[in-house]
């Protein structure tokens, strides 16, 4: 099951045939950009906060992969951003992405404000960006996070292809209800900008499901805890295994802040795209060591629900 928070001021129903639900914010509030610009200062920016990811539940019984592996491919760029460095860009980092940002949002269940990360991902609709479940939710009891951007390739401030918006959240039903960090997956359909889809500015990687736990991957984030700052973007390269449920796990030392990164089969450095395999969700008592969920059938579920919904 999905579950999606409605930003838009127009209604918006399930697609025909699905078992997705849908939910306002509990405020029913309606978010547009000016006001996420207005919002987001550079003050609230550094002062926002690692957000933490859900809490380690009872492993479920063993997983076995639902259905046939399935893939989609990613998208270069097809606009040119012309004023780059006037917004502070100095150049590509080895193995930084510019389809993978910071993601800043406030939590209205306590009023504060949060970092985590993301990666676009590629669509008919160019809008779609992946992130954790716990980054647009506050799962079992929570809310629907509100003031949600994505910054793409940010680094020690600058924002080199701008700020985006949220148009709309989504996220699985299983995460929202019941805070499943199997299901801790979320996807954000983003507003244009400059009368531009995300994916056409910075390109968007690829999705697969169902390749098995034993793959290699790297791993893109912004950890923002000790002893990282979340001014830059991080990565962590291996193989994952199978530790519990339906989750992957892999050595990898991010912090918080990194929620939300991308795990990227294939990731090529020259052109920033890989085929996005995970998520970083949490992780247990080893620091050295963090937790995905396992993408299956689900995470094409939520895929094709987002997309459904995006104008």
């Amino acid at each position: 099951m999905l579950a999606a928070s409605v930003f838009v001021p127009t209604a918006q129903a399930a697609p025909n045939g699905s078992s997705a639900s849908l939910a306002r914010t509990s405020d029913n509030k309606i978010q547009t950009a000016a006001a996420a610009e207005a919002y987001w200062t550079p003050e609230r920016m550094a002062a926002a906060i690692p957000a933490e990811g859900p809490a380690t539940v009872k492993a479920s019984s063993a997983h076995q992969p639902s259905g046939r592996a399935g893939s989609i491919d990613g998208a270069a760029p097809s606009v040119k951003v012309q004023n780059r460095q006037a917004q502070g860009d100095v150049g590509t980092m080895l193995n930084e992405s510019q389809t993978v940002g910071k993601v800043f949002f406030t939590n209205p269940a306590n009023g504060l404000n949060y970092v985590c990360s993301a990666a676009t991902v590629n669509s008919g609709k160019k809008k779609l960006v992946q992130t954790a479940g716990h980054c647009v939710h506050g799962g079992a009891g929570g809310q629907w996070m509100t003031n949600w951007v994505f910054v793409p390739r940010y680094r020690n401030g600058a924002r080199p292809f701008g700020t985006w918006y949220a148009y709309q959240l989504t996220a699985r039903t299983a995460w929202v209800n019941s805070s499943s960090s199997d299901e801790d997956m979320g996807i954000v359909i983003m507003q244009t900008s400059g009368g531009n889809s995300i994916v056409n500015v910075v390109g968007g990687n690829g999705l697969r499901w169902n390749w098995g736990y034993s793959v290699y991957v790297t791993v893109l984030g912004y950890p923002a805890a000790p002893p990282f700052t979340g001014e830059l973007q991080y990565y962590c390269q291996g193989t994952t295994y199978h530790p519990h449920g339906q989750e992957v796990e892999i050595a990898c030392n991010m912090t918080g802040g990194s929620s939300g990164g991308p795990w990227l089969q294939e990731y090529n450095d020259q052109n920033g795209l890989g085929y996005i395999n995970s998520v970083v969700s949490h992780r247990h008592s080893d620091a050295n060591v963090m937790d995905g969920p396992y993408f299956d059938n689900d995470i094409k579920s939520l895929y094709d629900f987002a997309e459904s919904l995006s104008p």
